[in-house]
């Protein structure tokens, strides 16, 4: 199913004007606090009335401002979670779970026993919310959404008042919805760690307009939104196949680069990884190098350079991936890069974090 949406709404000091379309998987609004994110998803829900625009869900018109189509809120089929997950206290996480059931006649047991397996809740079902901890009350939350049987899933920082703890706990079951529920889901963050994770499509808000929008990889890769991501938080996603856990600790995994090792990842062998690389930890040789203590070095070759700030972010062309790598401007001189010359790009194992690892549908 097509989200398309296209809003115009002015508020004092402030216009929101932002058209994109948004399809199958989870595609991430992605700016600064105040950029606009939240009045988007509040648009779609139904819990704002933009002054003029059009959002359709498929083949249903949510609103059309100029034939007068506003479907009120409980008339959309639209799950909302919150970034607090607003379950009803006096109930049990069983009776918060089929309360969309009880609203909308919609749901069978089964889908119960789908969503709570999906969701690892077995054991919370006869608890109340008071005895559940921020991540399980955020995952009853997921779960209530997906069984009123919306059209799609609307996502306002999910993990925004969680820990990192409970955000590490979570996360996997984000990914599980992503794979599995079958629903558009839209996704608003200011992380780009969870944008690297989670994200299917990127459409970047920046003070009320939609500057950027494309697949996670392209998006995260591209030099031109670095000031919007942050430099230290710039990089790039490679795909990569579990191929093997060796005797030493380490994982072995296959990339259309060719292969990586890290630290033990604990996921089967054939499992479909993401792997955000950070341009700040990835180092480049224009000759093999010999005799260091990097395990990954990957041959490649340049695309092209960007100044960015006092360094230089480096796109390079990795089999049909790309890496980005972050060096000063003094290094990209000395090594006289330039566009079109073979280098290799030297990674250290543990450089990749294991909260940058994220498991895909492929």
């Amino acid at each position: 199913m097509m989200l398309s949406i296209t809003l115009r709404h002015a508020f004092p000091g402030f216009t929101l004007d932002a058209a994109f379309q948004a399809s199958a998987g989870l595609t991430v609004l992605f700016g600064q606090s105040g950029s606009g994110k939240t009045t988007i998803v509040n648009a779609v829900a139904g819990l704002l009335r933009p002054q003029s625009g059009r959002i359709v869900a498929g083949d249903t018109v949510l609103t059309d401002s100029d034939r007068g189509i506003f479907l009120p809120p409980h008339r959309r089929g639209i799950g909302y979670v919150f970034q607090e997950a607003r379950l009803f206290p006096h109930l049990t996480v069983r009776q918060n779970l089929l309360f969309g059931h009880w609203f909308t006649g919609l749901g069978r047991k089964a889908d119960l026993a789908r969503v709570v397996e999906m969701l690892g809740i077995g054991p919370l079902l006869p608890r109340r919310p008071a005895a559940l901890s921020g991540g399980e009350r955020q995952r009853v939350a997921l779960g209530r959404a997906i069984l009123s049987h919306p059209r799609l899933l609307l996502m306002d920082e999910p993990l925004a008042a969680l820990d990192q703890a409970r955000k590490d706990e979570i996360l996997p079951y984000l990914e599980r919805l992503r794979d599995h529920a079958g629903l558009p889901i839209l996704y608003v963050s200011h992380s780009t760690a969870e944008v690297a994770r989670l994200a299917t499509t990127v459409v970047l808000v920046d003070k009320g307009r939609v500057t950027a929008a494309g697949p996670v990889a392209a998006m995260l890769s591209d030099p031109a939104i670095a000031p919007l991501l942050g430099l230290s938080d710039t990089g790039a996603i490679l795909a990569a196949r579990v191929e093997a856990q060796e005797a030493d600790g380490l994982t072995r995994l296959s990339t259309p680069s060719g292969p990586l090792f890290l630290p033990r990842i604990a996921a089967p062998v054939g499992t479909l990884l993401r792997l955000r690389i950070l341009a700040q930890d990835v180092m480049i040789a224009t000759a093999a190098p010999q005799g260091i203590s990097a395990l990954n070095v990957i041959p490649a070759r340049v695309r092209d350079l960007t100044d960015s700030g006092g360094g230089v972010l480096v796109r390079l062309d990795a089999g049909d991936q790309v890496i980005l790598s972050r060096i000063t401007a003094r290094s990209a001189a000395a090594l006289q890069l330039v566009p079109g010359l073979p280098v290799h790009a030297v990674l250290k194992a543990v450089s990749v974090a294991p909260g940058t690892i994220g498991v895909s549908a492929g």
